[in-house]
């Protein structure tokens, strides 16, 4: 039993065989000069995935990834099917299948947005990047997915995981925040179950259009007056909403403000944006950034334990 990993993930791949108490293998995943893909299994790595399940830790996420996803789970596939036969017959051309067993774990989930048609014509990314990972493994891993309902009714079983138990650790350990707040509705599951992991108050804030242009943002029934709070969602992609979701609290008397999220983007400056703003940035590592200090490694094994009892 190995996890795997190639371009992307590495590190939160030896997490998460370090949880598991399995091995990790590294797949060669290199880019050509005109920037297509490369993807192989190494000979000494092909025992091992053959050997009992394998879990393949890979982002969706920028669009190469859902390339390299989709060519490493092929060759996973292949090797565990006895599909070896090779060109300068290196190593046996054949040998049994060694059946199911082939689970991909995704911390980042790309186009998990798109999970509804808004408008005639649009097309489902999540559903459809889901189809496309589920025709080639036999169970998905998925890391705090935005809107689950979108990867419904696959042909292979999904978990759907969290971190916001360690999210919840991190934050009392480090921070030990007086309360806790979502910057918006859509992220009130995650953060109220923060709250009540850690036993703290908890909030939302609403937001008002003004106009086109202004989004007003107001709380309701809080009492943050030199308070510390730390304000919990999902991604913060260019961090505007925890800039203004911090403003809000500044106006109202808190007296130190940490953003915490499953998922860090942090595009366009976002780093730079949101120390202007608040006191700490906390994420987990399902994304490479300079404020991944959570490991995502105990909700991933979490996943891959419950795919494994429906295999």
């Amino acid at each position: 039993m190995v996890v795997v990993s190639g371009s992307n993930s590495r590190a939160l791949a030896e997490d998460l065989a370090m949880e598991l108490g399995w091995d990790h293998h590294l797949l060669e995943a290199r880019r050509f000069p005109d920037s297509e893909g490369y993807i192989r299994i190494p000979e000494e790595s092909i025992d091992a995935v053959r050997n009992g399940p394998v879990v393949l830790v890979s982002n969706t996420f920028p669009d190469a990834g859902i390339v390299e996803t989709l060519l490493l789970l092929n060759a996973l596939k292949d090797v565990r099917s006895g599909l070896t036969e090779n060109l300068k017959e290196i190593g046996p051309q054949s040998m049994d299948d060694v059946g199911t067993g082939l689970i991909v774990a995704i911390p980042y989930f790309g186009y998990s947005r798109q999970d509804k048609r808004f408008r005639p014509g649009e097309a489902i990314s999540a559903k459809t990047i889901g189809k496309l990972l589920s025709q080639h493994c036999d169970g998905i891993v998925v890391f705090d997915l935005h809107a689950p309902a979108a990867l419904e009714g696959l042909s292979v079983p999904v978990a759907f995981t969290s971190a916001m138990p360690e999210v919840a650790n991190h934050l009392k350990e480090n921070v030990n925040p007086d309360f806790i707040l979502s910057p918006d509705k859509g992220a009130i599951d995650r953060a109220s179950s923060v709250a009540e992991a850690i036993n703290l108050p908890f909030s939302y804030l609403e937001k008002t259009r003004i106009d086109a242009h202004t989004i007003v943002h107001k709380a309701k029934n809080l009492d943050v007056d030199g308070k510390i709070v730390a304000i919990v969602d999902d991604m913060i992609a260019t961090g505007g909403t925890i800039c203004k979701a911090a403003d809000a609290l500044k106006s109202q008397g808190a007296k130190e403000i940490h953003a915490a999220c499953t998922h860090g983007l942090f595009t366009g400056g976002a780093i730079s944006r949101l120390t202007n703003h608040v006191d700490g940035v906390h994420s987990t590592s399902s994304l490479v950034n300079s404020r991944a200090v959570i490991s995502g490694g105990p909700a991933l094994a979490r996943g891959v334990r419950e795919i494994l009892e429906k295999l």
